[in-house]
């Protein structure tokens, strides 16, 4: 990974948000229904893929590194199982603008999620 300058706007933003292992799911089951309808965009299909990865990388980092989103959950008192799932804002729009996105995970998403 290089580094890129610093406020380069080309670069996006990856903001957390903040789902239990429930809206994981929903989110990843979502994704996967919408990858399999052959009208949705190819960009978008992309974002959504990206989507799937950061799911299984937020499961990783935190088996890796534990403490900082323990520090999180012990300050709001949120359950062991929200983790933050980073997207950028394409990701989130791409998730957003799917017509089988169910009301509770777009209320989390739309959010920043258990805040």
């Amino acid at each position: 990974m290089s580094a890129l300058p610093f406020g380069d706007p080309a670069v996006p933003v990856l903001v957390p948000h903040w789902l239990d292992a429930a809206a994981r799911d929903l989110l990843a089951e979502t994704v996967r229904t919408a990858l399999g309808d052959r009208t949705v965009h190819p960009v978008t299909a992309i974002h959504l893929q990206d989507v799937l990865t950061e799911l299984h990388v937020a499961t990783a980092r935190e088996a890796v590194w534990p403490a900082s989103t323990a520090r999180v959950r012990l300050a709001t008192g949120w359950g062991a199982d929200v983790l933050p799932v980073r997207l950028s804002p394409a990701e989130l729009a791409g998730v957003l603008a799917l017509p089988g996105l169910p009301d509770r995970l777009r209320g989390l998403l739309a959010t920043g999620g258990r805040a």
